[in-house]
């Protein structure tokens, strides 16, 4: 089921980019991040409430809090960092650009989390990097 939800990520975020560099011209970026990150927020309260998960907030632990807060400035971040870049660069130059995260996702995994790095994984870092440098050539 994780392949499933993984593919719809990865589509949602195409959309994502093509959609926001339409709704971007002209709007200043911050702004525009704003915009997303409410309805954004939104969204996530509405599928809390629907599917009950809200009484779960009284058990979040204080490790959890700090580091969930920490992703959320990371994502922060991230979001007005991209919608800059959008507004100011080409969707086919940006997107490959940020999905070099998956890189530096898998090192900072290997680093922090102590997760395996295998000869494949380092092949694909090394193809993802190739790649994302040959299309923004």
């Amino acid at each position: 089921m994780w392949l499933v939800f993984a593919v719809l990520s990865s589509v949602f975020a195409a959309l994502t980019s093509i959609l926001a560099k339409i709704g971007i011209d002209g709007v200043n970026s911050n702004l525009a991040t704003a915009v997303r990150t409410a309805v954004v927020v939104l969204m996530a309260w509405i599928i809390v409430f629907l599917t009950g998960a809200q009484g779960g907030i009284a058990d979040i632990g204080r490790k959890s809090w700090i580091f969930l807060i920490l992703s959320g400035l990371a994502t922060g971040a991230s979001w007005i960092c991209y919608y800059k870049a959008l507004q100011m660069g080409e969707v086919s130059k940006v997107v490959p650009i940020d999905k070099m995260s998956t890189v530096l996702t898998l090192i900072l995994a290997f680093v922090f989390l102590h997760e395996k790095f295998t000869v494949k994984s380092l092949i694909g870092c090394i193809l993802i990097t190739a790649g994302t440098v040959f299309m923004i050539l």
